[in-house]
């Protein structure tokens, strides 16, 4: 076993792999000058190595493994887990960076498949501790006409599908979408997206496969694309992740990758524990974005000489009470966690859904304030060019000066405006709305967590009601 450097991390993503970006065909991710941001980005996840070994490196059988990938057997585990997950998200600017997608599917895989495929699971998830590999996912289907099931789609397409077998492989063909870090991955796994029933077993179906899989097709969104300047993109022009549509064009997987075969009634279990592991990833993730919102807001009041306004200390109480609700139920989580099948720990559903619902429930509503507080200024103030022109820097100086200096206070409100009235902004408000799953879903894993048995009982007996 080895930890890989950002550097072979680099080296192994120049393979020929077939990925699309703004309506060409890209060579070489890594010398792409708009998609090696996002490569510098996950490269985060192997630099953490070198410089917070005790956090990111664990000993297995003597060798030393990337933290990311060891299984959790117990509440501290899974602590510690969260606290890898915010430092490289930290690091990452407030978002998610790549191991942590790919071990949310090692550890469901580990927990919630059968016999071979349970045993081909434990096979891969050796090698990607033996070679430290950056995994991605494809979960969501494209889906079509929603009110129908995979089998039922005019296009059978829309889900993907089995469409062919023989004794060494099975073939798939469909489409996933949504599928991050796609394109700069060595291995894409692919899980089913829902609960499914018998006539839908040729959708029941999982495996691991290479990024340059002949067949395998990457169209990657071109959401913050083009050149921008870090006067008016502080975050965005040091952060990016590739969003694709990842096409499966009779993609043949070996026997010994798959892990889910025309096994229906286990679909929904392994679509499930990964939204265990996904929501708790996510909202521990999340909290440096609740440092950032709330940081950007104290100070920015305080650079426009309102911070002792009374209305303005309700605004930041108000985001101060969202975050730390959220920070506190991500440690419940763990604190709450269980042992799971096959001796993987499983994050409480319960708290888990509960912070992430918090999160993105009130999401929109802090941005609002932090944009309030901020002023117009997010919208019409001057940008990188002038201010790169002595001649406009000095009027800029002149009358932008509030109760800090105007560079202070004009880096701030780009900084907030990146965050919230620009592109990369819009791309994190529908992170917050859909990422990890809606809030819808969430809202339906808090129903099916909670045991009313204790405030039933309690009730019953108050009333004197007896069982119902």
């Amino acid at each position: 076993m080895a930890i890989r450097t950002s550097g072979e991390y680099r080296k192994g993503l120049s393979d020929g792999r077939r990925v699309f970006y703004r309506g060409r065909r890209v060579d070489d991710v890594v010398a792409d000058p708009e998609l090696s941001l996002a490569v510098d980005h996950s490269a985060s996840c192997y630099d953490i190595a070198a410089d917070r070994p005790d956090l990111a490196v664990t000993e297995v059988d003597g060798e030393p493994v990337s933290a990311f990938y060891v299984a959790p057997t117990n509440a501290e585990d899974l602590a510690r887990r969260g606290a890898l997950i915010e430092e490289v998200s930290r690091r990452g600017g407030g978002t998610i960076v790549l191991k942590e997608v790919g071990s949310d599917a090692l550890f469901a895989l580990l927990r919630a498949t059968e016999g071979e495929g349970l045993d081909n699971a434990r096979a891969f998830y050796r090698r990607v501790c033996r070679d430290d590999l950056a995994l991605a996912v494809a979960q969501t289907d494209v889906k079509g006409n929603r009110s129908l099931g995979p089998g039922e789609q005019a296009d059978p397409d829309l889900y993907l599908h089995i469409v062919d077998e023989d004794a060494e492989s099975i073939t798939v063909r469909g489409a996933k979408c949504h599928t991050s870090f796609s394109a700069n991955a060595d291995e894409l796994i692919v899980l089913p997206t829902r609960a499914m029933g018998p006539h839908d077993a040729d959708y029941a179906v999982s495996f691991a496969i290479p990024i340059d899989t002949p067949g395998l097709n990457l169209y990657v969104s071109p959401y913050a694309a083009g050149e921008r300047n870090s006067f008016e993109f502080p975050i965005s022009t040091r952060h990016k992740l590739l969003e694709s549509l990842t096409v499966f064009d009779d993609v043949r997987v070996a026997k010994n990758r798959v892990f889910l075969n025309r096994r229906p009634e286990l679909a929904g279990p392994l679509a499930l524990a990964f939204v265990d592991y996904h929501r708790f990833t996510a909202i521990n993730y999340k909290l440096p974005l609740l440092d950032i919102l709330v940081g950007a807001a104290t100070l920015i009041a305080e650079a426009n000489g309102i911070g002792k306004a009374g209305h303005v200390k309700g605004k930041l109480t108000e985001l101060i009470t969202w975050s730390e609700t959220v920070r506190g139920l991500a440690e419940l989580s763990a604190i709450r966690s269980r042992p799971g099948e096959h001796g993987v720990q499983q994050p409480d559903p319960l708290a888990v859904n509960m912070a992430k619902y918090h999160f993105a429930h009130g999401y929109h509503h802090a941005t609002a304030i932090l944009t309030d507080l901020s002023g117009g200024l997010l919208a019409t103030g001057p940008g990188g060019e002038d201010w790169d022109n002595p001649d406009i820097r000095a009027v800029l100086e002149k009358y932008y000066a509030a109760a800090v200096p105007a560079e202070q206070r004009l880096r701030l409100l780009h900084l907030i405006a990146d965050l919230t009235a620009r592109d990369y902004g819009g791309y994190q408000a529908v992170l917050a709305t859909h990422a990890e799953g809606s809030l819808e879903a969430e809202k339906l894993q808090i129903a099916r967590s909670f045991d009313a048995t204790r405030a039933r009982d309690y009730v019953s007996a108050l009333a004197g009601i007896g069982d119902l």
